[in-house]
């Protein structure tokens, strides 16, 4: 495949492995030794372990460290696991916090600057010059997303537009207005948008608008062509997540084969996550992180629950980076029904291959101690249309093709077009009615 190539750090993007392994190794020593002093908890595993930060002299000596989870952040709120004092602080960010505790994340001025190149570094991946408008359009706030993109704007020297989420017809006159060249937003509310913009009669083939950038939630890829359909775009992923750093710490290039990682600043392992074996590239488990580019929160082996798979190689774009693939679920979101694993990403991924729109609620509840499933599909206005004959057969497919997907029954529920609320932010798919107490 031949394609334009664009870095913005040109050295370690498309760096030898054995200049990575160094560089990794060097990172991860240094890190070691800082999070050894600094924090407590992993002072005290690491004592526990027998395992002293000069026995870690290469990066092959990561799996001798201990892991960390999202507990760990939780149990040690607000501020116990950060390595430096509050006065070399300069930014503090924390999860939404809606199923506990806030997980809070301090920033250093050099934490900042590793995730602003980060994310530049996508940016650039993508296209973006510095004669292009961001229009950002993920919240601003202790939510990462919305700052995170306009750093990496302004990093590269491109323009930011903050707009945040919310009133959304005034985001598509802005499209219009100032002349957007790439949006950065979740794939939901991109949808939204580009729905908003038809029903004004706005003409999204006429904007300058080219790419987005499209994360913080999971999509698939009959997504993708939605997105791109309806917004006349390309459109890319990025993942990030707020306890390593917000989006930047992978990107998709124009070859769209998987994302590669910021390996210089977030080492990537993937773990049997019942085991905690580490696996071979290629084969899905859980995702880890190590932060060997970060002072103030080093997080070690940081677990993200995120299930996917690692690629080495030289891609298509002449990157080095490696690769992750877009993850097909999470552990911590999987859903167990009937004793089968239920990810939301297939029930969308089923629904968009029949060329339905991706507006949708999964409601699971338990009935007489039997787990139930029931898939909410907003209709589209030609199907609002037909008859009840017509719509009944049309569950009857989509049934079909769940059953044939997830291996389980699942009723379906049409539902009249806008019936689903719109997010501005992540989308909320599923909604668990059963008590597990």
């Amino acid at each position: 495949m031949s394609m334009p190539k664009q870095y913005l750090d040109p050295e370690t993007e498309c760096a030898s492995p054995e200049q990575m392994r160094s560089l990794q190794s060097r990172r991860l020593q240094h890190m070691v030794r800082h999070a050894y002093s600094n924090v407590p908890l992993y002072k005290e595993r690491m004592d526990r372990m027998g395992v002293l930060p000069e026995d870690i002299q290469s990066i092959d000596d990561i799996s001798k460290l201990p892991f960390t989870v999202k507990d760990d952040l939780r149990n040690t709120y607000p501020f116990g696991m950060f390595a430096v004092p509050k006065k070399a602080l300069v930014r503090i960010h924390a999860s939404s916090g809606t199923t506990g505790k806030q997980t809070v994340v301090g920033y250093t001025k050099n934490d900042i600057d590793v995730w602003s190149r980060s994310a530049a570094r996508a940016l650039t991946a993508i296209g973006a010059t510095k004669s292009d408008y961001i229009h950002v359009s993920y919240g601003y706030g202790l939510f990462t997303g919305g700052l995170g993109l306009h750093y990496g704007a302004e990093y590269m020297g491109a323009t930011a537009i903050p707009v945040s989420s919310g009133n959304t017809k005034r985001q598509v006159q802005i499209l219009q207005d100032y002349g957007s060249d790439i949006l950065c937003c979740t794939p939901s509310y991109a949808m939204y948008i580009g729905e908003t913009a038809r029903e004004m009669g706005v003409d999204t083939k006429q904007l300058p608008l080219r790419a987005g950038f499209f994360g913080a939630e999971p999509w698939t890829e009959h997504m993708r062509q939605e997105l791109e359909a309806i917004l006349h775009i390309k459109a890319y992923d990025i993942y990030g997540l707020s306890e390593i750093a917000g989006p930047g710490v992978a990107f998709e290039c124009p070859a769209q084969q998987g994302m590669h990682i910021n390996e210089d600043f977030f080492y990537p392992e993937i773990i049997d996550p019942d085991t905690e074996e580490v696996l071979p590239d290629g084969a899905y488990g859980e995702l880890v992180f190590t932060c060997i580019g970060k002072e103030a929160l080093p997080l070690i082996r940081y677990r993200t629950r995120d299930i996917c798979k690692l690629e080495r190689g030289t891609c298509a774009c002449g990157r080095t980076l490696i690769k992750m693939c877009k993850p097909k679920g999470r552990t911590d979101d999987m859903l167990i029904i009937r004793g089968i694993n239920v990810f939301p990403s297939q029930i969308e991924s089923v629904l968009l291959s029949l060329n339905l729109d991706p507006n949708y609620q999964i409601v699971v509840d338990r009935i007489n101690n039997t787990d139930s499933l029931e898939v909410q599909v907003e209709m589209t206005a030609d199907m609002f249309r037909d008859t009840l004959k017509s719509l009944t057969e049309i569950e009857r497919k989509i049934a079909s093709a769940l059953h044939s997907t997830l291996n389980i029954a699942a009723r379906v529920r049409l539902l009249e077009p806008k019936s689903i609320p719109r997010s501005e932010g992540k989308a909320k798919r599923v909604i668990d009615r059963r008590s597990f107490t």
